[in-house]
């Protein structure tokens, strides 16, 4: 498992245990692709592993905000925002978090006798760019769908499903434009209130300023708010402001991560504030919704 021994604020890690692994690998479907270790890593600092002694497993690591690098035998590379690799099985390598902008990442440990070909010509960074078209929120969904049905047990079900789930995963990035055109609804009218929109689903774990989002659409900063809050009735970072507890609403209701974790899965890394612009948003605590919710 790639961690440090005192972990990560708003850490998430599974390790499939050993046994479970043994089973995987005889069952005729999911010995096809299975995964043995899963995680999510914000703001990794001082993350660093090094294996000089190969192992059997692909090492996918998806950075969706800060920088890092890697090597593969003596081959350097450095990896940013929106971009992802994977390892290939069986060569030494390491990989670190930059020191001044530490990576967040998702990354998954997997093995199977297709690994091979969905790892095929991604050991260098490739793209995955926030676009009108794209649907990164659908992947990170996904995401949590593996890691939530993992982590509620191994039974053969379970593992057939993740193992489903997981093809379906590695698909959306191998035959990107083809995930990419199967989700455009042509109907949708795709102007800049939209677009704008769409950018903030898709970048709901990161911070966008009034100016990122004025650029994206060609305006200046005045002009694009008052065009945004003419058609939704909200301030663009207040509108990016209810989606994000729109997001943390959902985690709440349907996980149990904790609220440190969630805090950096909607881009807000200091749990007071995100506490403050929860009640205020919500008119209660994030721990009173959870309870009303449960209730």
């Amino acid at each position: 498992m790639i961690r440090l021994k005192d972990g990560f604020i708003g850490e998430r890690a599974l390790v499939v245990p050993r046994l479970i692994v043994k089973m995987m690998e005889e069952d005729p479907l999911v010995s096809m692709l299975h995964i043995t270790d899963i995680g999510y890593y914000p703001k990794a600092l001082h993350h660093f592993r090094e294996r000089t002694t190969p192992i059997n497993q692909y090492v996918f690591i998806y950075c969706i905000d800060g920088a890092g690098s890697y090597r593969i035998d003596n081959h350097e590379f450095r990896i940013t925002a929106n971009q992802y690799f994977i390892l290939p099985a069986g060569i030494p390598h390491a990989y670190a978090a930059d020191d001044d902008t530490p990576w967040t990442i998702y990354w998954i440990h997997f093995k199977g006798i297709l690994a091979p070909y969905y790892a095929k010509g991604a050991s260098h960074p490739i793209d995955i760019r926030p676009e009108k078209d794209s649907r990164i929120s659908n992947r990170i969904n996904i995401f949590e769908e593996i890691f939530n049905t993992l982590k509620s047990g191994y039974s053969n079900e379970n593992l057939r499903y993740v193992s489903s789930l997981f093809h379906y995963y590695l698909g959306s990035l191998r035959y990107i434009q083809q995930y990419r055109n199967a989700g455009m609804d042509k109907t949708e009218d795709n102007d800049v209130i939209h677009a704008t929109i769409h950018l903030m689903k898709e970048n709901i774990e990161k911070h966008i300023t009034l100016q990122d989002m004025a650029a994206q659409a060609g305006y200046s900063p005045s002009y694009f708010s008052t065009l945004f809050k003419k058609q939704t009735g909200h301030a663009p970072l207040a509108y990016f402001n209810l989606l994000k507890i729109q997001q943390a609403c959902s985690m709440l209701d349907t996980t149990d991560m904790k609220l440190n974790q969630i805090c950096y899965k909607v881009g807000i890394e200091d749990p007071y504030y995100f506490s403050r612009l929860f009640s205020k948003i919500m008119g209660m605590s994030p721990e009173k919704y959870r309870k009303t919710k449960k209730g």
